[in-house]
């Protein structure tokens, strides 16, 4: 991000500021509901080788409707109060419940939903399209990505999985329809396009979640968690964030990626902690080309390898990093473990080390 930003979690009712900015405009994270505890705060928070919007016949907003609305499903959390972290309720005393979205991933009853969306629940709830309402169990979350899966034990024939489209074929301009429960009313559907590509946006525990898809579809809290899809009925994203004075939809959402969701949906359903490559550095743009280093966490794979603060990282693997986008997105790209190459600049002179990056750690 080239400005402050106030982050807050735009899931499930009233919002709730939980970052430090400028005072401009803030990123919500899009859930939603009413908080019905007195005294509570809700927070406020595939594959195709064609463009997304070509990949198939494209499809009227009702066609996309009648598809996938189906498989998207409305969540009712429950926490206490006396949660810890950056529970999305806030508050005091007694319990609160509110209301985010989400989408069916399988036949098995796994969904998909943020992180933020589920944090601190102590029982969750999920609403299918038919009315229908389950208890559902959670099976993992990734805070680094805002993701989390949850599993309902409902019957295969009442589950209506939605398919995952390729999100590094999305195009600016391409046509995009969001489906979520904005305020608590289900089965609400907007419809825009996609504004900008490779957009930044702040992780609930403060790490950078990369290549995040802007649109003008109307997202509100509530719509956290829910699909962002292409005119095929793909998901190509998951609704997670908005960026406004009032914290209301002002046209301007962002939804995590469906590369990324795949990746992490995928890790959390084999059991597996989901792991993310990690070099340690807090970066800025550089005044030229590269990302320059503001701060080097000790002890990371980038103080082992001598890097300072005021270098500015030029490449990686012999690859260009424009600036701190390009850079959070190279590491990204790469495992923990993985041997990686970074050539930066140092009082005019320009030097290479090869770092082994380590594992992310729980909170930035």
């Amino acid at each position: 991000m080239k400005r402050p930003v106030t982050i807050t979690f735009a899931g499930l009712a009233a919002a709730l500021a939980i970052g430090a900015g400028g005072g401009v405009a803030g990123y919500s994270l899009a859930d939603g509901g009413s908080p019905s505890a007195a005294g509570s705060t809700a927070h406020a928070s595939t594959s195709s080788a064609q463009p997304a919007a070509a990949a198939a016949k494209k499809l009227s907003i009702n066609q996309i409707y009648e598809q996938a609305g189906p498989g998207v499903v409305e969540i009712t959390v429950t926490t206490s109060d006396s949660s810890s972290g950056a529970a999305p309720f806030g508050g005091g005393g007694g319990s609160a419940t509110a209301q985010g979205s989400g989408f069916v991933y399988d036949s098995s009853g796994h969904i998909v939903t943020n992180d933020h969306v589920v944090e601190g629940a102590t029982s969750i709830k999920v609403e299918l399209s038919n009315g229908k309402t389950y208890d559902a169990t959670l099976v993992g979350t990734d805070p680094s990505t805002d993701l989390a899966v949850i599993k309902v034990d409902a019957p295969a024939s009442q589950l209506h999985p939605l398919a995952l489209a390729n999100s590094s074929s999305v195009e600016v301009g391409d046509g995009v329809v969001a489906i979520g429960s904005p305020f608590g009313l289900s089965e609400t559907v907007t419809a825009g396009i996609v504004s900008a590509l490779n957009r930044q946006i702040d992780s609930p525990n403060g790490f950078t979640i990369p290549g995040a898809i802007q649109t003008d579809a109307a997202i509100n809290h509530g719509n956290s968690g829910g699909p962002l899809l292409d005119l095929s009925g793909k998901v190509i994203g998951v609704n997670a964030q908005i960026e406004s004075d009032s914290g209301d939809n002002a046209g301007v959402g962002f939804a995590i990626p469906s590369s990324t969701v795949k990746s992490v949906v995928a890790q959390i359903l084999s059991g597996g902690q989901v792991q993310h490559a990690y070099l340690g550095v807090s970066i800025g743009d550089a005044a030229g080309q590269g990302a320059e280093v503001r701060q080097v966490q000790s002890d990371s794979p980038a103080a082992k390898a001598g890097l300072e603060a005021g270098d500015v990282i030029t490449a990686l693997d012999g690859d260009s990093i424009d600036d701190a986008a390009s850079l959070t997105a190279a590491v990204g790209a790469h495992s923990s473990g993985d041997h990686v190459k970074v050539t930066y600049t140092r009082d005019g002179s320009t030097k290479t080390v090869t770092v082994t990056l380590g594992t992310r750690p729980s909170s930035s």
